[in-house]
């Protein structure tokens, strides 16, 4: 009887810190109702992209929360409007509420930076001398072949497709590239997409292809033409 007490107590106790740890969790996390410099930088970076429209006041409201929502469905992540340690992630906002977790993590980010690499001198072979709009554009194009059944389904085997961008064939993929490319890549990988969709974009001054210039146009960044 003893011993039984003892082992109710033990799991009484263990249940009791289970729920301070996850009640702890949750309030760490931004989410509806929450305000402070961390919810700044959310509603910052989702005006930046496009998925919100209101004011950077550091208040989780109905807005942020449904433009959470939205970043979250475009980047497939759990659509519940709460911040956590992956939707920040992919926000690119280091957050108190980012941990970093065990078992094939490591090959994880590695895997992440050998495409983000991959991407940033993709970027800089087609687009530099381009305004920094025009760089996240051409990024995002990338990845939007990469979710297009009509492309390969990875960054490396979009770049590297055959015939798919005159900077493999002529070498200048190899070019080093600068910090704003970096960036540019970073920003599109996070989800921000000027071209809204767009998978060809062209230089009209040096196109030689007849074929591209029947495709729908979306707008013009500096001098590259986004088309679908």
């Amino acid at each position: 009887m003893k011993k039984r007490k003892i082992i109710f107590f033990i799991a009484i106790c263990i249940i009791v810190s289970y729920m301070i740890i996850s009640i702890y969790k949750v309030d760490a996390l931004s989410k509806y109702g929450s305000r402070g410099e961390e919810v700044k930088r959310i509603q910052t970076k989702l005006k930046e992209w496009g998925y919100y429209s209101g004011g950077v006041d550091g208040i989780f409201g109905s807005q942020t929360f449904e433009a959470v929502k939205k970043f979250q469905s475009k980047n497939g992540l759990t659509v519940d409007g709460i911040v956590g340690d992956k939707t920040l992630a992919a926000l690119g906002i280091q957050g108190s509420s980012n941990s970093s977790s065990g078992g094939g993590g490591t090959s994880s980010s590695q895997n992440n930076n050998s495409n983000l690499y991959l991407l940033s001198k993709l970027v800089h072979a087609e687009a530099r001398g381009e305004e920094y709009r025009g760089k996240v554009a051409v990024a995002a194009t990338v990845l939007n072949r990469v979710s297009h059944p009509s492309f390969p389904s990875t960054i490396a085997g979009v770049i590297y497709q055959a015939g798919a961008y005159t900077c493999v064939s002529d070498g200048q993929i190899n070019l080093e590239p600068d910090n704003d490319s970096k960036k540019a890549a970073q920003d599109a990988i996070n989800g921000w997409d000027p071209t809204s969709g767009c998978i060809y974009y062209f230089n009209p001054n040096t196109a030689t292809s007849g074929w591209i210039w029947t495709r729908p146009q979306v707008l013009t960044i500096g001098k590259h033409i986004f088309c679908k």
